[in-house]
């Protein structure tokens, strides 16, 4: 077996310049859907007697993204419509899209490095071996195949995450059913950087496609 010995070359071809596009998307679509928090906010106010102003009652949500469990909370101390918010949540639970891809997100970042310490380190070892390059390129072929059903899957559970924290949630709260509350949508956290994730995976995996498509020629 041939000792370690650094070669930068193979980060120049397509076989490890693809793995480093990966490695990095990979970093970006964990850290962003991992950390990502955000809120959205509804505006509430009492009809006359006696005039009230609005007040502010808020679901905070985030990864992994079971928003049956984000409950509205009200201003401390303040009693806003005599209504109970803690009792009431946002709607649905995307947790399984969501670990999911970002699951699949960490295996595609080990496995980068591992190929690309391969490529740099051992390349006269991996270039004479017959089966090193197969068991990589099966293992490319099936993790870009996941890699494509992951972010596909993630991306409609974004779809209905932006649904169900934008303003429909204001026909869908019991309390704001009543008479005696009026509702008024607030605003929601942005989430573009979880779009810029989802678009930027999905590139790299085609990315990944069309090399594969390539290698096998």
């Amino acid at each position: 077996m041939s000792g370690f010995q650094i070669n930068l070359n193979p980060l120049k071809e397509p076989l490890g310049f693809i793995k480093v596009l990966e490695w990095l998307a990979s970093i970006f679509a964990f850290a962003t859907c991992g950390g990502f928090k955000g809120q959205t906010e509804i505006q509430v106010s009492c009809p006359p007697p006696p005039v009230t102003e609005n007040k502010t009652v808020t679901a905070v949500f985030g990864y992994p993204f079971r928003l049956n469990e984000a409950s509205f909370q009200p201003p401390p101390g303040v009693n806003v419509c005599d209504v109970n918010w803690k009792s009431f949540v946002l709607i649905g639970d995307y947790s399984s899209s969501a670990q999911f891809y970002v699951t699949f997100a960490v295996f595609v970042f080990l496995y980068c490095i591992a190929a690309l310490l391969l490529y740099v380190g051992y390349t006269s070892l991996y270039l004479d071996s017959r089966k090193l390059p197969m068991i990589d390129f099966v293992v490319t072929l099936v993790a870009t195949f996941l890699w494509l059903v992951s972010t596909s899957a993630w991306a409609k559970a974004l779809t209905d995450i932006k649904i169900a924290t934008g303003h429909s949630i204001v026909q869908e709260l019991l309390p704001c059913k009543k008479k005696e509350v009026l509702c008024y949508f607030g605003s929601v956290t942005s989430m573009g950087s979880l779009n810029v994730s989802v678009m930027e995976f999905h590139s790299v995996a085609q990315a990944g496609e069309q090399y594969l498509d390539l290698d096998s020629l």
